[in-house]
């Protein structure tokens, strides 16, 4: 089933789609962590659309939450060719 992102719609172009892995770190929590991700993953790949959220940990230290790691895929569209 393709992503939501993906599907076509009245009036719309065809467009493909290239998906990559990212990890976003943050030690504020999950919500930064993919904030930082794809603020990151934003500044060299054009065209991002879609993420998803592939796997969540942590790193501990003396037994505290001292660090988030948040794994994404991320979709882009390819530019259209002439």
């Amino acid at each position: 089933m393709a992503h939501p992102s993906l599907k076509r719609s009245s009036g719309m172009s065809e467009h493909t789609y290239r998906v990559t892995e990212i990890v976003g770190t943050s030690p504020d929590g999950v919500d930064q962590a993919i904030r930082n991700g794809i603020g990151r993953a934003s500044e060299t790949l054009r065209n991002l659309d879609w993420f998803e959220v592939t796997q969540v940990r942590g790193q501990l230290e003396n037994g505290q939450i001292a660090h988030w790691q948040v794994g994404l895929k991320v979709g882009f569209r390819l530019e259209e060719t002439e």
